[in-house]
């Protein structure tokens, strides 16, 4: 294992010194911490995601884990796992980083790891607890499970969400994860739901050009880990499961699927095996998204025909609904899509960054922050230009904000009075046209798969910024010397 460091560059776990073997393992951990609640008796139908809504609405800062159990009409033990990295700590104890004070933090953290980054190749092994139970063919009934429904006009019940969707490339040995929406139209029939431009989309385009079935494991139970890795832009070709590896400084182990041969997570709790097929739709959706709408229509999507299932004795559901921000996992959405949208913007030259934050009100797609040391002419135009376009920042954006070093990105205190006092409207907002979209895009005509940007220059002007007012406010100095004598009035 990694030695600790103060910066949380390398793996550290904490005082358990290895990272957790499993969901189980992990919800041990979180209960220790404080950060798991457990609620028994609310129902599969609306009640479970009505009860996380609440919860994550009225509790914005650092809620807990929820974990539901007694679901009326299954067995206890057959569990729903809500808001998995849903506060800063859950998610520095996830991805091994120390303690952290705020999400700036692990966001700072992340990035320093991704500057000698390696990927950790899987771990096949004969067996796992994945294999204590395995339904086949005519034995499959995916219904066996709590599969919830989430809101009100959605189109059924979903049971995935807070998935891992594994496909590999039929031209290489590439095993992709995507965390994609998957609802259950029967006991052995999903629809799996892809955006345009998506990994997973392009893959089973791949296999249909060929004439063929696209062969898919989808885990719906599994180590959050593999989630954070599933449902942010790794690089085209990069194995999630490798990523997700690299993060934890160990392989994870995985076992062949018994027909295509797929990896799927030894240790994971549930994952369902089988074909999409390019001979029969059905209608998929509406789904209310994280956009906080319900943005795509119903349409005639692929069906998968499920074959096998995988799962542990009380298997656990990772469930993770969307809707109208905060949700229970756009707290890791952000904190991840931040630390890589950096990286990624550092990696094409850019210098001089100091923050980046993509905010949870925008789902962690919408509303993007980028601090910089603003240090010759044009730096702020550029560095607005790469956050709405390195990969991790391209899909589906709307707004990005450039501000100054003095400003806290994750802040909208500061990001709004930085836009307010120090942006001309006129001179200092650029708009890019035809870019890259997606049906859950509640703005655009259905159909269209394109929006545009608002890149917002809040930084002092360059050409006369020693000119432009100092701000009121105590100096650092002052500042600290205040809080010594008076920082017992913050305690009332």
């Amino acid at each position: 294992m990694a030695k600790d460091t103060a910066s949380g560059k390398k793996g550290t776990y904490k005082e358990y010194g290895a990272p957790h073997q499993d969901l189980r393992e992990w919800l041990d951990r979180v209960e220790g911490m404080g950060e798991l609640m457990k609620i028994d008796g609310a129902d599969w139908n609306l009640e479970i995601g009505a009860v996380a809504e609440m919860i994550y609405h009225s509790t914005p800062e650092d809620p807990p884990a929820l974990l539901f159990d007694n679901i009326p009409g299954y067995p206890k033990g057959f569990r729903i796992l809500s808001g998995m990295t849903n506060s800063i700590r859950r998610l520095a104890l996830t991805l091994g980083f120390p303690e952290p004070k705020g999400a700036m933090d692990v966001v700072r953290w992340y990035r320093d790891r991704m500057k000698d980054f390696e990927s950790i190749p899987s771990r096949f092994v004969n067996t796992g607890p994945i294999l204590e139970n395995v339904d086949r063919d005519a034995d499959v009934d995916l219904l066996k499970f709590p599969v919830p429904l989430l809101h009100e006009l959605d189109g059924g019940r979903y049971i995935g969400t807070g998935d891992l969707v594994i496909i590999k490339d039929p031209d290489s040995d590439w095993v992709n994860l995507g965390t994609y929406r998957v609802m259950v139209h029967d006991k052995n029939t999903v629809g799996l739901w892809m955006s345009p431009g998506k990994h997973g989309r392009l893959l089973r385009e791949k296999y249909f050009k060929q004439g063929k079935p696209c062969p898919v494991a989808i885990s719906v139970g599994h180590d959050p880990l593999m989630f954070l890795a599933a449902g942010n832009e790794i690089q085209y070709g990069v194995s999630e499961f490798s990523y997700a590896a690299g993060h934890r400084g160990a392989p994870f182990d995985m076992i062949k699927s018994e027909i295509h041969g797929l990896p799927i997570p030894a240790y994971g709790e549930i994952c369902i095996e089988g074909e999409i097929v390019m001979d029969e739709e059905k209608p998929e959706g509406p789904f209310g998204e994280w956009t906080g709408y319900y943005a795509s229509s119903v349409r005639e999507d692929p069906v998968v025909k499920i074959k096998r299932v995988y799962y542990r004795n009380n298997p656990i559901i990772t469930m993770a609904r969307p809707g109208r921000p905060p949700s229970d996992y756009t707290l890791s959405k952000s904190v991840i899509k931040s630390a890589l949208v950096w990286d990624q913007v550092e990696g094409a030259g850019l210098p001089g960054v100091q923050g980046v934050w993509c905010h949870q009100n925008g789902g962690g797609r919408l509303f993007n922050v980028i601090s910089i040391k603003n240090s010759y002419p044009g730096h702020s135009r550029q560095a607005g230009q790469l956050c709405c376009n390195v990969h991790a920042g391209n899909y589906l954006g709307r707004w990005v904000v450039v501000v100054d070093e003095d400003i806290d990105p994750s802040n909208l205190w500061d990001v709004t009075w930085a836009m307010a006092s120090r942006c001309d409207p006129i001179e200092d907002i650029d708009i890019t046209r035809r870019a890259w979209s997606g049906a859950l895009d509640p703005r655009k005509r259905p159909g269209d798969n394109f929006n545009s940007r608002a890149i917002v220059d809040a930084c002092r002007p360059f050409e006369w910024k020693d000119e432009f007012p100092p701000v009121a406010e105590s100096s650092p100095e002052l500042a600290a010397k205040t809080f010594e004598k008076w920082k017992h009035l913050l305690d009332k």
